[in-house]
């Protein structure tokens, strides 16, 4: 897949209601998901996530790989709690109603850190391990993927 398409994809995602794209083609996949709206100071349009190649066929060269779109984070220090399941992150029992847990908060292994709500089903995650809250990795209403961090704990 060109640039200019890709780039097009990209534009298209970022202009409608769709969160997330996925396309297939003879030379490779790639997903498009778009960034919280949350963020203001990041774009506000869709960042590639993946772009995997196929396998080449006999007789064909197979096609270079792509230069990665989006720079990878460095993998951040500390415990982490991560999304046993895909679903909703909230970080409160209600709209409105105090979140479970605060940067800075201490936290005991059991203790309920947030709600993912998957098939119309509130799950209450609790901490797999004591420490204190130094960062929360998910806006209130994002969905998360399965093994996604939620928290970072000291």
């Amino acid at each position: 897949m060109d640039l200019r398409k890709l780039k097009t994809l990209i534009d298209l995602v970022s202009e409608s209601n769709i969160s997330e794209l996925e396309i297939t083609e003879a030379e490779g996949k790639v997903r498009i998901v778009k960034s919280p709206a949350a963020a203001p100071a990041s774009p506000a349009y869709a960042s590639a996530v993946a772009y995997n190649t196929a396998p080449a066929t006999a007789g064909q060269p197979a096609p270079a790989p792509a230069m990665p779109l989006v720079e990878a984070a460095p993998e951040p220090s500390g415990t982490m709690i991560k999304s046993p399941m895909v679903g909703t992150f909230y970080r409160s029992a209600s709209p409105g109603a105090k979140a479970f847990v605060e940067v800075g908060d201490m936290v005991k292994a059991g203790e309920p850190v947030c709600i993912i709500e998957a098939m119309k089903i509130m799950n209450e995650i609790e901490a797999d391990a004591e420490g204190k809250v130094l960062r929360i990795l998910c806006e209130n209403g994002q969905a998360v993927e399965f093994g996604q961090p939620l928290f970072i704990l000291e």
